[in-house]
């Protein structure tokens, strides 16, 4: 082969390859074409470097190389897709099961109250002479199953106000009229209950919730059975001087005991009052709609 042929072949082998959009070094080593005559692989242009751009064996370019995801710009409103509200149909039936759950726990804290306080009033009137004390105890053993149920209702709050969230913001819309309401940013509220969980409200809110929904009518049977046991025991109460003695326990004078019971009563029916107004202010008359809790 002569000189002169040697050239010609090199510029012939030159312009294939331009002629395929493929530059660079590693030009001579270009994938085998495919049986319909395009490139099997990728080659990146210039000396691979990851700011550089990649070409297929068409010769079409798929811009620069990221070395990261960009940063996530927010969409325009959108519906839901079908997959999504499948999602969150099960994500619902998951808040409804955990609310039951912990439901149930705060019938067994009341259940404990009520058997308690059965206890405490058998062994008072089992006989006239009986002592009221146990009544009086009870009243302590009672309040701490108030707390009790307190902390667990602030763990039941939160899977009840999600539910009724998802149940006002997307239930009933969907009943009513077909539509989600989306641009009212119910869904982020959601979100960010879940991104960054908490309770809802105070202790001392649940603690006189629990109060209005159940524990201030053993409170007033309690008290009743106290005054009742001391104004027809051992014999029907005849002077107040009588109603002093009999609510005496041990060195502890009866008008002591009488006072003591006066702010028992009136601690626990303000608790109430307080939590009913704080909630009337917080949430007005439809609670859930406003906010959760």
């Amino acid at each position: 082969m002569t000189d002169g042929q040697g050239k010609r072949q090199r510029e012939e082998q030159g312009a294939e390859r331009g002629s395929t959009g493929v530059s660079g070094p590693g030009a001579a080593e270009r994938p085998a074409e495919g049986p319909s005559g395009q490139g099997a692989g990728q080659v990146p242009a210039g000396d691979g470097a990851g700011g550089g751009s990649v070409a297929t064996g068409r010769g079409e370019g798929l811009g620069p190389i990221e070395a990261c995801p960009p940063a996530r710009q927010p969409s325009a409103r959108r519906e839901f897709t079908a997959a999504e509200l499948g999602a969150i149909a099960h994500l619902y039936r998951a808040e409804i099961y955990r609310s039951t759950t912990w439901r149930t726990r705060l019938d067994t804290t009341t259940n404990w109250s009520v058997v308690t306080l059965g206890v405490a009033l058998s062994i008072t009137f089992a006989a006239p002479e009986a002592s009221p004390l146990p009544l009086v105890l009870v009243g302590v053993l009672i309040l701490l199953f108030l707390a009790l149920e307190a902390r667990r209702y602030l763990y039941f709050n939160v899977w009840r106000a999600r539910a009724r969230w998802m149940e006002t913001h997307l239930y009933a819309p969907m009943l009513h009229d077909g539509n989600l309401h989306l641009d009212e940013n119910w869904q982020e509220v959601l979100a960010q209950d879940y991104w960054a969980p908490g309770y809802h409200i105070s202790f001392m809110t649940a603690f006189g919730r629990r109060i209005r929904r159940n524990y201030l009518w053993i409170l007033v049977i309690q008290s009743l059975a106290f005054v009742g046991k001391i104004m027809v025991h051992p014999k029907p109460l005849e002077s107040v001087d009588q109603l002093w003695d009999r609510a005496a326990v041990g060195p502890i004078p009866g008008v002591v005991i009488i006072v003591l019971g006066l702010l028992y009563i009136g601690s626990w029916c303000g608790i109430a009052i307080w939590s009913a107004n704080a909630d009337r202010r917080k949430f007005g008359d439809e609670r859930s709609r406003g906010s959760m809790g």
